[in-house]
């Protein structure tokens, strides 16, 4: 068997094992998501589509929710061969405690997780305070992570400089969404002074060129098309990872539309080009290049990959534990975990809907 490759060491693809995939932006309070009921009315733009649904639903989500989400979304990243997660929460009626549940859950499927609440003054300044007191508290308490925050438009400058602040004093990055639509569209003059080359910029649809905001870009195309908020152009940024906001946790399927979606805009572009976007979520998880996949397929190389769907895990492995296996996980009983979300997913459709 071949040897799980540690920190420092080259990544080469060979045969059909990998290290275990990373992804680099995620939010597991919204796995229940899937089935609720119809909005009272459809969004017609990006602003509409937050707060008509996604506003609603982070409202609505308790600490119960947030466990069973928070399991089922790390065990469906362990079936995709994805091992760690770059994780942003928010649950405004529900904040204190909030990452250290969603920590313990992931790592009861076998999921390495790093947790940011997400700040905003949406709530006002008492919720944008009692955010930013749940990371800290979360990080101070040896929970690994970020500094989050929701975005530019729904916070003042205050809370966006006490946010950057806590990062430095903390020695973290800072975990926010930048530019994802119009409604963010001036993000980066606000955040211009205040970036840091640890900071995660989610999206950065709308940043102007030339980009002069300090961070890494976390990609996440099938989220960008859904939302209907145009195409990042990452070759923009320096540094490029890949994330699925939250739309599951199958980096070979997100890796396979960033590759279309940059083909789309240049037919030279190559899939090696993308690859490169997913394998650098291991400079932000490099414990997860200890982890090892064997996957269903050979050779796992990205010329392969971007045109061979239906990839999926034979053996997961994580320190020498094998954590998935003939189809099912070793240290949770899949059966129960989704049972256990679908009881929770039935509260919270009602919960969003008695909001109207």
């Amino acid at each position: 068997m071949t040897q799980a490759r540690q920190p420092g060491d080259p990544v080469t693809l060979s045969a059909n094992q990998t290290p275990g995939l990373v992804c680099a932006h995620h939010h597991f309070y919204s796995t229940l998501a899937r089935g609720m009921f119809a909005p009272s009315r459809s969004p017609r733009n990006f602003r509409e589509i937050l707060e008509i649904i996604w506003w609603k639903l982070d409202c609505a989500v308790d600490l119960e929710i947030i466990r069973a989400s928070a399991r089922l979304g790390a065990l469906e990243c362990l079936e995709a061969g994805c091992t760690a997660v770059v994780d942003h929460h928010e649950s405004p009626n529900a904040i204190e405690g909030s990452l250290s549940v969603i920590a313990e859950a992931a790592e009861e499927v076998g999921v390495r997780v790093r947790c940011a609440y997400g700040v905003t003054d949406r709530h006002g300044a008492d919720g944008a305070r009692a955010g930013l007191a749940e990371g800290e508290r979360y990080l101070r308490a040896g929970g690994r992570g970020y500094v989050g925050v929701h975005a530019a438009f729904t916070c003042s400058d205050e809370s966006l400089e006490a946010a950057a602040g806590l990062a430095e004093d903390l020695g973290v990055g800072v975990h926010l969404h930048v530019a994802e639509g119009p409604p963010d569209s001036g993000a980066a003059a606000r955040l211009a002074s205040l970036s840091r080359d640890n900071w995660l910029l989610v999206h950065g649809v709308c940043l102007p060129d030339p980009v002069e905001l300090a961070g890494t870009l976390v990609h996440n195309p099938r989220s960008n098309l859904n939302n209907s908020v145009g195409y990042a152009r990452p070759r923009r940024f320096g540094k490029v990872v890949l994330g699925t906001d939250g739309i599951g946790g199958d980096m070979l399927d997100e890796f396979r539309l960033a590759y279309l979606c940059l083909r789309g805009e240049d037919v030279t572009a190559s899939p090696t080009e993308a690859w490169a976007w997913l394998a650098n979520g291991w400079e932000l998880f490099p414990e997860a290049l200890s982890d090892l996949v064997t996957w269903s397929y050979s050779p796992m190389d990205p010329w392969h990959l971007a045109f061979t769907p239906g990839v999926r895990p034979l053996r997961v492995e994580r320190d020498g534990e094998t954590l998935w296996e003939d189809g099912r996980p070793t240290r949770v009983d899949a059966s129960e975990v989704r049972a256990k979300a679908g009881e929770q997913a039935r509260r919270l459709h009602r919960r969003i809907a008695e909001m109207g």
